[in-house]
């Protein structure tokens, strides 16, 4: 199931609403997960990627994608800012099923609508079965077109969540603790498409990087994705299948580097980047240079 084609006139409007301004002639657009990416690997790594994409404004549209929801990124930022993370462009948040301008987090209607029309009706149908469902904790997520819960994996049957998708929804999980129930089709990856279709945005300039089960739809697409090296299991297992997902040697925003050398955009990159070898990630003990 996918979204209606958008109509070709959306671009100027998005546009309109967004406080950072546009370049001209984007040559990157990069897309990334949060936690366990963007926000992931050696502190002097982060701030170096965070300085860089402060500096790229103009060449490079940045696109946080997550499964925060818009207060928690709100909250991060004032955090990372000590960092020197500038906001992103845009923000695809709640798993896909919000969009919004990177820097005062307004939603971007003309992008949320066709999404809420899908959510009509389903949380009154679904509440009451999912409180049926042992091993499941609502999280205090402040989000209008998704259900999310912790999950205690001892405890849930994968055959109640199948039989929840009936009524219409996706049953996601990811980092073997979260569940999020969303409306069918709806995921990071077509709400990526649709943004990008929105901005005539060329696929060939986009790069995307995260780490969990809920990148998977992202790494879908066809883009370009780096999973950095710090990714779970359960989604490190689907990397025969796709085609242009790069596994990166490096973690969190080391991996995200070394992906844009991979796919041919370190010519954007500073000299800072490429004099020095990225960390590679060690489970077994930290972090260490190769």
């Amino acid at each position: 199931m996918t979204l209606p084609p958008l109509p070709p006139s959306l671009r100027p409007q998005l546009l309109k609403q967004l406080v950072a301004p546009w370049p001209s002639q984007p040559e990157l657009v990069l897309v990334t997960d949060l936690d366990g990416t963007l926000l992931a690997g050696p502190p002097p790594w982060r701030q170096r990627l965070y300085g860089w994409l402060g500096r790229q404004r103009q060449r490079v549209v940045h696109v946080f994608s997550t499964g925060r929801d818009l207060g928690s990124v709100g909250r991060m930022m004032r955090l990372e800012t000590q960092l020197g993370l500038p906001h992103p462009h845009l923000v695809i948040s709640d798993v896909g099923c919000t969009v919004a301008c990177g820097h005062s987090l307004r939603p971007l209607p003309e992008l949320v609508a066709p999404i809420d029309a899908r959510w009509q009706g389903l949380p009154e149908r679904l509440l009451p079965l999912l409180r049926r469902i042992p091993g499941l904790e609502s999280q205090p997520v402040t989000a209008d077109r998704r259900l999310a819960y912790l999950i205690d994996p001892a405890r849930i049957d994968p055959r109640h969540l199948r039989a929840l998708e009936v009524h219409g929804v996706d049953c996601l999980i990811s980092g073997e603790r979260y569940l999020d129930v969303l409306p069918a089709g709806i995921n990071k990856g077509s709400t990526l498409l649709a943004l990008l279709q929105s901005l005539g945005l060329d696929h060939g300039l986009v790069v995307t990087a995260g780490d969990s089960l809920n990148d998977l739809a992202m790494f879908e697409t066809g883009l370009a994705g780096v999973m950095v090296a710090n990714a779970e299991a359960d989604l490190r297992r689907h990397l025969p299948q796709l085609r242009r997902t790069f596994a990166a040697r490096g973690e969190g925003c080391a991996g995200i580097v070394e992906g844009l050398r991979h796919f041919g955009f370190g010519h954007l990159l500073d000299a800072r980047f490429l004099n020095d070898p990225w960390p590679a990630f060690n489970p077994d003990g930290p972090t260490a240079l190769w």
